[in-house]
């Protein structure tokens, strides 16, 4: 569960940056991200847990987490602009 808290928690700041930023979108998002990973680095100082698992959280949980958020924000974005064919 917390590394579901992790990654939930950071794709939902990165998704909620890229659509509210007007300009460099990407970049925010991933500001957000490294955010999230600092606190994620502290907490394997703070919180005793397997080596395994703090590698794992700290490697899949922060930043693949926020380029899926800039992707599918993109994909929306982009989703949003089209015109419709009747």
């Amino acid at each position: 569960m917390p590394f579901l808290a992790h990654a939930l928690g950071t794709f939902a700041g990165a998704l909620i940056a890229y659509f509210l930023a007007a300009s460099f979108k990407t970049q925010l998002s991933f500001g957000i991200g490294m955010l999230f990973l600092a606190g994620g680095i502290a907490s394997c100082f703070m919180i005793p847990a397997p080596t395994w698992f703090m590698a794992l959280d700290l490697v899949v949980a922060y930043l693949p987490m926020v380029w899926l958020a800039s992707f599918i924000g993109a994909r929306i974005q982009r989703g949003r602009g089209a015109p419709t064919e009747n």
